[in-house]
């Protein structure tokens, strides 16, 4: 009997970390399923995705749907079980970048952010790794051998303006990694978050104060340039590869020597 094609599922798959991994995985011989959510425009991109998927010889199934709502999610795992047998999701990757980027405290409580604003950061960008995982746990899917990725960044503790809720959502998201780890081991299942270096991403130019961040990370990073997807999604196809089962519950830096450097 032939050995399945192994499968990564990419949550944000449709820019930045999440379209280079697809890109990665596709070359490295696997069946790729994403959820991205775009509107009109964006589907011509989500289009040319998917054919750079098919072109390597591989399946591209994409859901454009919110990923942090419980029934859309629902949905797109009932599918998954028609399409993937068991144990066949052999990555998941987290690389979700919504979130509200305003200052905690302000005169004008307008300009601040709010109850609902911290929530729904907190609800996407970190505890939809926890449902995800559950589900596709429960569903079968994610078996021994699997692997969780999650996109973390070095806002994490360092201070950005307007990124407090975002930087709470990363803390909170390596702290979910380091459960799943523990909680999952016995089932030969590893959770890992994945801290690139500063990336001139679509997520990083939301951000005020973009362009002293990235002056700060080149003046710095002793790589003598900024990490980029590619740089990302390279070190996740190495990682998914057979003989880094013990390599569980860590922050992994991708970052040339940033964090290291200053």
């Amino acid at each position: 009997m032939p050995t399945p094609t192994p499968a990564i599922l990419v949550l944000g798959a449709s820019s930045g970390f999440g379209e280079a991994t697809v890109r990665a995985f596709a070359a490295a011989g696997y069946d790729i399923f994403g959820v991205h959510l775009d509107r009109a425009a964006g589907l011509a991109h989500v289009a040319e995705i998917v054919a750079a998927v098919e072109a390597h010889g591989r399946r591209a199934r994409f859901f454009n749907v919110n990923a942090a709502d419980a029934e859309k999610r629902a949905e797109v795992v009932d599918q998954l079980r028609l399409e993937i047998p068991a144990g066949g999701l052999a990555v998941l990757l987290h690389s979700l970048a919504f979130g509200t980027l305003k200052p905690l405290v302000t005169d004008d409580e307008k300009e601040a952010l709010n109850q609902r604003q911290l929530e729904m950061t907190l609800d996407v960008m970190a505890n939809s790794l926890v449902y995800w995982t559950q589900d596709l746990v429960r569903a079968g899917l994610l078996g021994r051998g699997g692997r969780i990725y999650a996109m973390t960044s070095a806002g994490d503790r360092i201070i950005w303006k307007a990124y407090g809720a975002v930087s709470a959502a990363k803390c909170a998201l390596e702290s979910h990694i380091r459960q799943l780890a523990v909680e999952l081991a016995p089932a030969g299942i590893t959770a890992n978050a994945i801290k690139a270096g500063v990336t001139d991403t679509p997520a990083l130019r939301k951000i005020p104060g973009n362009a002293e961040i990235i002056e700060s990370a080149l003046a710095r990073n002793p790589s003598g340039r900024l990490t980029t997807p590619e740089d990302v999604a390279r070190c996740l196809v190495a990682l998914a590869a057979p003989g880094t089962q013990w390599l569980t519950g860590n922050v992994i830096q991708v970052d040339g020597g940033e964090d290291v450097a200053g």
